[in-house]
């Protein structure tokens, strides 16, 4: 249950199978695979969601879905080949570590929705199954809309020049189809605003946080996008992060 995670106009709970199941899949069809589409409605539905936990914030009057997301929980690291992000990157670093992990997939808001309070009940979920886990990895796929890298110079860039993963748990190229994060776009050095406005919201909170990112993208054609990587350790945030994150989360030792 995600008890108390609610207001007077939103609240956040888990999907049940069926119905709940299907307007997950029905918003995530119109976020992912609707542009550009001669469909308005459909499915999106993978392998994956059988064996997920799925994450609903819906408004309190009419239960209108405003985003979802899903969870995958592992053990440990060697668990992790069997993500949704394996399908794209080699993730042997990240097996090497025997800990709890989650990979979140799938994060979606409406079209139209502007409500901070949607991210910020997406996160006290996402905290509260952190905590309740004892997950000591947050990873997934953050995706940046179409495949053109051009207008995400600024932002490859800085993730590039300030937010590349460690060596030890670094994941490796794996698709056929990637782009190098350049260190600096070729004009010179990153616009910081211009990149932050490129990136997701949710890339964006990621960092806010401490988290690490692939040094490459990947194209994925199948959804439309440019993804890279995002990892965040949870015990190695400092105190004032992980409250940020929400209750419960261990900070690391000061």
């Amino acid at each position: 249950m995600l008890d108390g995670l609610a207001h007077d106009r939103l609240r956040v709970r888990f999907a049940g199978p069926g119905a709940d199941l299907r307007a997950a899949q029905r918003l995530r069809f119109r976020a992912f695979r609707a542009q550009g589409s001669a469909e308005a409605e459909g499915i999106d539905g993978d392998e994956f969601d059988a064996r997920a936990l799925h994450v609903l914030v819906e408004e309190v009057a009419g239960g209108r879905l405003l985003s979802c997301f899903r969870l995958l929980h592992f053990a440990q690291g060697r668990e992790v080949a069997g993500s949704y992000s394996a399908q794209f990157y080699d993730l042997a670093g990240l097996a090497r570590l025997a800990v709890p992990m989650i990979e979140m997939g799938r994060f979606c808001v409406a079209e139209g929705v502007r409500d901070p309070d949607v991210l910020r009940l997406a996160w006290a979920a996402l905290a509260h199954r952190v905590a309740a886990s004892g997950a000591a990895m947050l990873f997934g796929c953050s995706s940046f809309r179409g495949t053109d890298a051009a207008p995400y110079a600024d932002a490859f860039a800085l993730l590039g020049a300030q937010h590349v993963a460690p060596r030890r748990w670094r994941p490796r190229v794996k698709a056929p189809g990637v782009l190098r994060l350049a260190p600096r776009p070729r004009r010179g050095q990153p616009d910081r605003r211009a990149a932050l406005r490129a990136m997701p919201p949710l890339l964006r909170s990621y960092l806010a946080m401490g988290a690490r990112v692939s040094d490459h993208a990947v194209v994925d054609r199948d959804l439309d996008t440019l993804h890279v990587f995002t990892g965040l350790e949870i015990r190695k945030l400092p105190g004032d992060r992980a409250r940020r994150l929400g209750p419960g989360i261990p900070a690391a030792p000061a």
